[in-house]
């Protein structure tokens, strides 16, 4: 009986199966290496710096509180009463804490067999822990969009030759200082492209130190313009395709139900994880969670530049 004809067939893949020639070895698999949250660049725990403990399951908080009262001092004559004011309070404000999480079920054939054999639990719980942290950041973006309502007009699009980049963050700046509220603006926040755009900016590169080890030329970055540490990311991650000047010091916070429940581990993003085996159905339930609520409270300390283009 004539043998098999040479070269077999190459392997073949339909939807989950892979047909491969008895003749041949099985194809290398390369998989993905797994971002972790660092990859995935969120920017919400660098804007929302301050840090609160929540009680009752909600948080109360002031929003801008001013810190001069509103009657003016006046002269006081021998003998006479202070003149009396009442002080100044901010909008109270209450926030609700909610528990963000999800679960799934890891069968004990699925850890045995698969290609990844003891990395799959740690595979499999990465992916809930990035889908937290990514839900934490969509709703932290957006109560920071929501909050910011100062807007500066670039001189131009970033692109175009006639951009002053500079002058466009040093303005958008000096609006939030004029409020006299004590804020002091020093991030910067804008998309990968934005951020292109202002690394190779002509008059940035001028007024930086030439021949410098920390010139972008050699070291590729730029994570600091005059006072403004420079963070970028995804537009996708952004509250909006802007440049944003925030003070990140006084913008806001994230509240956090911090107090320890039986049996759960806290990692990065103060996101929660919890293994439970399942003997009944031979596996194991993990599941991730965070209980916190992304909170402004002080909504000057923020300004969107606009028209910087796409």
């Amino acid at each position: 009986m004539p043998g098999p004809s040479y070269p077999p067939a190459a392997p073949t893949i339909s939807g989950e199966l892979v047909t491969i020639s008895r003749f041949l070895q099985s194809p290398t698999l390369i998989g993905r290496r797994l971002r972790d949250l660092t990859d995935l660049r969120f920017i919400s725990d660098q804007i929302l710096t301050q840090r609160f403990r929540s009680s009752g399951g909600a948080v109360m908080y002031e929003v801008s509180e001013p810190f001069l009262n509103t009657r003016p001092v006046k002269a006081v004559a021998p003998g006479s009463e202070y003149p009396r004011d009442t002080p100044a309070q901010g909008v109270a404000a209450l926030a609700a804490v909610t528990k963000w999480g999800e679960a799934f079920f890891i069968s004990d054939e699925r850890i045995k067999r698969s290609v990844y054999a003891g990395d799959e639990v740690d595979r499999q719980l990465t992916k809930a822990v990035n889908t937290v942290a990514n839900k934490i950041e969509g709703l932290s973006t957006a109560a920071v969009s929501s909050a910011i309502t100062a807007t500066q007009a670039a001189t131009a699009t970033w692109d175009n030759a006639s951009a002053s980049i500079f002058r466009d963050v040093e303005v958008a700046a000096a609006k939030i200082t004029d409020l006299n509220m004590g804020y002091n603006p020093d991030l910067l926040l804008m998309s990968t492209s934005k951020y292109a755009l202002l690394m190779s900016d002509p008059i940035i590169a001028n007024l930086r130190r030439r021949e410098a080890t920390d010139n972008p030329i050699y070291g590729g970055d730029i994570d600091r313009v005059g006072k403004f540490k420079v963070v970028y990311t995804s537009a996708a991650n952004l509250p909006s395709n802007d440049v944003w000047v925030i003070d990140s010091k006084q913008l806001g916070g994230m509240a956090d139900e911090v107090n320890q429940d039986p049996g759960y581990a806290t990692g990065a993003y103060n996101i929660q994880v919890q293994t439970m085996r399942r003997p009944e159905r031979d596996g194991w339930d993990l599941w991730a969670r965070r209980l916190t609520v992304p909170i402004v409270t002080e909504p000057g300390a923020g300004i969107r530049i606009t028209g910087t283009g796409s």
